[in-house]
């Protein structure tokens, strides 16, 4: 059995029940964390619809979050989820601006991780950061069928 993200006509995703229920719950997280919809839609008949300018707020926010955090268990908590989503985001033909979310992060930073040792950490590189999750999402995307 598989469910069906889709945008329009368009499958985006074909999951197994087990990967997308996972997926629909860490969007519910998500969602809550971030106080922004995904646009992503209630899975009806093995089906949900993704809209596409709720869903692009939902990247670009989830990313600017993402950049201010510093914090390593957060960091690999939410990083498998991020590149998914970015999949999807690029499937659904929303571009990223990198180069803005690659400076240095606007507002305060969230979730440092503090090291009695070293001080509080600061955010990745722009380079690496960036470039560390284009490549988490295109190993993906290549186990992401459609």
């Amino acid at each position: 059995m598989s469910q069906y993200f889709d945008l329009g006509n368009e499958t985006l995703w074909n999951p197994s029940n087990g990967a997308s229920r996972l997926f629909q719950r860490q969007v519910a997280v998500f969602e809550a964390e971030l106080g922004v919809s995904s646009g992503i839609g209630p899975m009806e008949n093995d089906e949900c619809q993704i809209d596409p300018i709720t869903f692009e707020t939902f990247v670009n926010t989830l990313l600017a979050q993402h950049r201010r955090t510093t914090h390593a268990i957060v960091l690999a908590l939410s990083e498998g989820f991020i590149a998914t989503v970015l999949v999807l985001a690029e499937r659904a033909g929303i571009k990223v601006d990198w180069a803005r979310l690659g400076t240095t992060p606007d507002g305060p930073l969230e979730d440092v991780q503090v090291s009695v040792l070293t001080g509080m950490s600061a955010p990745a590189e722009a380079g690496a950061w960036g470039s560390g999750l284009r490549e988490k999402a295109r190993q993906l995307g290549r186990r992401m069928p459609r």
